[in-house]
């Protein structure tokens, strides 16, 4: 497995159940961008931000360095996909408007990553990056949630996750800022969706690897208990923060 491909072993549990970036979003990232010919989307995971970026940009290469990923990735004849790093990616210099990075800006060597988009950004290109927290659905869905994320599968997070727990805040880029905005992420989802979305993280798979026991049927149990059962789905949102820098200038 490559460094920093933490997915690819369920990238389908993953393309199925990771909730879905809103419009505004990308309609946002698109008007800071110099021109919107070429955009890269870094750690595209299986293309959920790409394929967005896709109705604002003429081509998007989207790259991810799990193999896995990338194979579960949703076509669209404007993305160009590919497995390859984001402090080396298959990227000429000068060639892109645009760098988004999704849910992943912890992973990397971020030093090398900084240079990286100095190369391959062209003059005033534009650095996007966001991520989210945990998903809100009612108090006592809330509290099995993050007792889970924070106690049950808390020793099998990477240490490197850390900057996105305050939603990177703490994160500079050697380049000026020109945007800081909160964003909510909605949907509306079943008992299952919340389920497959804990299964899809990678705390969740590596506590059933080192331990040989799956924490999900015990974690599902509770939420069908505190789970409103009067509807068959039940509104879910996510606080989400953008930043985005401007390189080149």
């Amino acid at each position: 497995m490559a460094r920093n491909d933490h997915f690819s072993k369920f990238a389908a549990t993953y393309a199925t159940h990771r909730p879905t970036y809103p419009d505004e979003l990308f309609t946002e990232i698109a008007r800071l961008a110099p021109a919107t010919e070429h955009a890269w989307d870094c750690a595209t995971g299986t293309g959920q931000a790409a394929v967005s970026l896709a109705q604002h940009f003429d081509r998007v290469t989207a790259t991810d360095a799990g193999a896995g990923m990338i194979e579960q990735a949703e076509p669209h004849p404007r993305i160009n996909y590919a497995v390859g790093s984001a402090e080396d990616p298959p990227l000429k210099d000068n060639s892109v408007d645009l760098v988004t990075v999704a849910m992943a800006l912890h992973w990397f060597d971020r030093d090398a990553f900084w240079q990286t988009c100095q190369r391959v950004l062209r003059a005033n290109g534009i650095l996007a990056y966001w991520g989210y927290l945990l998903p809100k659905i009612s108090p006592a869905v809330d509290a099995v949630v993050k007792h889970y994320h924070d106690e049950t599968i808390a020793p099998f997070w990477p240490p490197d996750r850390t900057p996105l727990m305050n939603l990177y805040a703490e994160v500079q880029p050697p380049a000026p800022r020109v945007l800081e905005q909160e964003f909510e992420m909605t949907a509306r989802w079943r008992l299952a969706n919340l389920v497959g979305m804990l299964d899809s993280w990678s705390a969740t798979h590596r506590a059933r690897e080192q331990t040989g026991h799956d924490p999900i049927p015990a974690v599902a149990g509770l939420l069908s208990v505190v789970w409103e059962h009067d509807q068959s789905d039940m509104p879910v949102c996510w606080p989400l923060k953008l930043h985005a820098f401007r390189f080149n200038c």
